[in-house]
């Protein structure tokens, strides 16, 4: 009777215990997650007069969708970025690694149909479409456009929305000032092909057989969907080697995951949106975004067009990016190579990305890009 007393009471010590542990991490969560921008301040801790941070929300194509919108001054070109992977946004990883676009432009973090602040768990499946989140870029623009009193944008979109970014330009030029592609997408499917002969080379190198059977046991073919085997392995094998998100995240987990849950600008309710949206936008997407070949469909733009890419990029391939700028036709046109950098260098190498933006792409010339 004892032993089971004394049992019972060290099994309600440890659930209280656990319980404390949970509300506790809770409570820290919540502290965390206020759900408010910070302002932006002078290096004197300051709020600069005039300044812009905020998050709103609009009602984009019928839909309510949300967006950062930042910047010292409001009277500075405006920048559209259009976020990648089929609804991961990336605006919390600005504050790891800080960008700095709000000091010379006016920057529009915008969370797309479906993703993050734009996530509704009642919103039709059938509306996330490529050609939806095209006409909800031209619509966010012309929103941009009106508030701002522009009658020309900027927009950048990376990786995933580097798909939708080049052709809501392709489709509207009138609307845009330039193109920024970075880590531009241009035949996926191609990319996960050198991406997987690149993984399983590497590891080989570094005589890790367990990881080459485990990649070797289901290659990717150029035929969707790819393989359960290698989607589980892929993300977590590129960043392991550094060709992942950036160069120096090693885990996806730590790097992303829980980044998103630390940004105190998302509430959880938000922060838990992010996920919802990535997952369901990658159910609902990612075979449509991996089999599009934009060699084939788009050839041309008529604005000056800019690709910013890491060289050791495996996310989405760096020769093909360039082979693809190589025959794209734009009335100016630039590539840059950042030789530090994975698939995000306007996270890896914002000064450089800053010298181009400011000497480059604001003025309209390519005197900076990489030489033939």
């Amino acid at each position: 009777m004892a032993a089971r007393r004394r049992t019972r009471r060290v099994t309600l010590i440890g659930l209280s215990v656990a319980l404390g542990s949970v509300l506790l991490g809770l409570g820290i969560l919540f502290m965390l997650s206020p759900g408010r921008p910070e302002p932006l301040r002078d290096a004197d801790g300051r709020v600069i007069a005039g300044s812009i941070s905020e998050k709103i929300y609009v009602e984009i194509n019928g839909v309510r969708q949300g967006m950062f919108i930042k910047s010292r001054d409001p009277s500075n070109p405006v920048l559209l970025f259009v976020h990648g992977g089929t609804g991961m946004p990336e605006y919390f990883l600005n504050r790891q690694y800080p960008t700095g676009f709000e000091d010379y432009m006016t920057v529009v973090w915008w969370d797309r149909r479906g993703a993050g602040l734009s996530y509704d768990a009642t919103a039709a499946e059938e509306t996330l479409t490529i050609e939806q989140y095209i006409a909800d870029t031209r619509a966010v623009t012309n929103y941009l456009r009106t508030r701002f009193r522009k009658d020309k944008i900027y927009l950048m979109a990376h990786s995933g929305g580097s798909i939708i970014g080049i052709q809501a330009v392709a489709q509207a030029p009138a609307l845009y000032h330039a193109y920024i592609g970075v880590g531009q997408m241009t035949y996926q499917l191609k990319s996960e092909l050198l991406a997987f002969e690149y993984l399983v080379g590497r590891y080989r190198e570094a005589g890790n057989d367990r990881m080459v059977r485990q990649l070797e046991a289901s290659p990717p073919t150029m035929t969707v969907p790819l393989p359960a085997g290698y989607m589980r392995l892929r993300d977590k094998a590129m960043h392991e080697l550094g060709v992942g998100t950036t160069r120096d995240m090693r885990s996806v987990m730590r790097g992303v995951f829980l980044a998103s849950w630390l940004t105190p600008d998302y509430t959880v309710t938000e922060k838990l949106n992010i996920w919802r949206g990535k997952f369901a936008s990658d159910a609902r997407l990612w075979d449509t975004v991996i089999a599009i070949d934009l060699t084939r469909q788009t050839t041309a733009l008529a604005v000056p067009t800019y690709f910013f890419h890491g060289i050791h990029d495996y996310t989405v391939s760096y020769a093909e990016t360039r082979a693809f700028a190589g025959m794209l036709a734009a009335p100016v046109k630039g590539f840059y190579t950042f030789n530090e950098s994975a698939h995000s260098p306007m996270f890896e190498e914002p000064a450089r990305v800053r010298r181009i933006m400011v000497q480059d792409v604001l003025i309209g010339t390519n005197a900076l890009s990489d030489k033939p």
